[in-house]
């Protein structure tokens, strides 16, 4: 089975699980086959379907493979399902279908199976030409298990190599679990590599998260301290300037306004009304003290009907809120 590396994540994949991978990780530019180490651009892993075996990866560079017992015996029946395509008299039709079928790598041998692949893969339904394929295919496969057979017994071992033959059974068996625990290794370091991506990915959101509320806290402060400010500054009065007051006091914003509205209709009292009372009761207080122009004694007028709950502005008109 191949196996392919992100280079954008890191995750290691099964061939059948690349495309679904694809789709969300968007940063996925090329993928590496973990075992040839070959990089595969595009669609190009798709052609990547057999790698070289564990044997090959690490028995060095005096290393010879041995022939696959499988694989020789399909190279065989595929063959000879192309040389039965090329003899003379064959269909034209047949000869296409036959062609078709020698071009996929592994072809199912059982009739039912093979006759099932056949509507599947080349969607071809008929039965006279399935049966046709059928017994040119059966026909192949039998000449490549007499080959087979015929060549086993050639190369059958002697009595007298029954011994080297229980060696060799014996350092194919270490062999295989050599090779099971270079493959559990190999997924433990992945499975590592995988959690620790994980864990800085989860750290990396927790400090954009507490980042985020500190900001936000930051910004709750400032709203704070500068709304104090402001109402420190409306109520702070020049040093360069006597209080509004007389000898009796300061003059009450708050109750004058209150006294006038008491005295207005329900529906409330014209701003340009209630202002002119309000500031003629201010005047008549402070007499000779009034030390502020009119531009402050109107911002602060409409500061103090603005900045109370108590006070309503609807329309032109300032009602009192009960």
């Amino acid at each position: 089975m191949v196996f392919f590396t992100c280079d954008a994540c890191g995750e290691s994949l099964k061939k059948a699980q690349v495309e679904k991978h694809l789709l969300k990780c968007r940063g996925c530019r090329v993928l590496s086959c973990i075992d040839c180490g070959n990089d595969f651009r595009g669609d190009d892993y798709k052609n990547h379907n057999k790698c070289i075996s564990e044997d090959q990866k690490y028995g060095g560079k005096d290393f010879q493979a041995k022939a696959n017992k499988g694989d020789v015996k399909q190279q065989q029946w595929i063959q000879r399902i192309q040389e039965a395509s090329d003899r003379p008299g064959v269909q034209p039709r047949l000869q296409q279908v036959l062609r078709q079928v020698a071009a996929y790598g592994n072809v199912p041998r059982k009739r039912a199976k093979f006759q099932n692949w056949m509507k599947n893969s080349l969607k071809i339904h008929s039965p006279e030409l399935l049966e046709q394929v059928w017994e040119i295919f059966s026909a192949a496969d039998s000449d490549s298990n007499q080959t087979e057979h015929q060549t086993a017994e050639e190369h059958k071992p002697n009595r007298s190599d029954l011994n080297n033959g229980t060696e060799t059974h014996e350092e194919k068996r270490d062999e295989r679990k050599d090779r099971k625990n270079k493959r559990k290794t190999s997924e433990e370091q992945n499975g590592k590599t995988q959690s620790r991506k994980k864990r800085k990915r989860e750290e990396r959101e927790q400090n954009r998260q507490s980042a985020e509320e500190n900001t936000k806290k930051s910004q709750k402060k400032r709203k704070e301290e500068a709304s104090d400010e402001s109402q420190d500054l409306e109520g702070e009065e020049p040093e360069n300037q006597q209080s509004e007051s007389n000898s009796t006091g300061k003059f009450n914003w708050k109750g004058t306004i209150k006294a006038v509205l008491r005295d207005a209709p329900e529906d409330g009292l014209a701003v340009k009304k209630l202002r002119k009372k309000v500031l003629a009761a201010y005047y008549s207080f402070t007499g000779d003290g009034n030390y502020r122009s009119e531009e402050e004694l109107l911002s602060l007028f409409n500061k103090k009907i603005n900045n109370n709950p108590k006070f309503k502005t609807l329309k032109e008109k300032v009602r009192l809120v009960k």
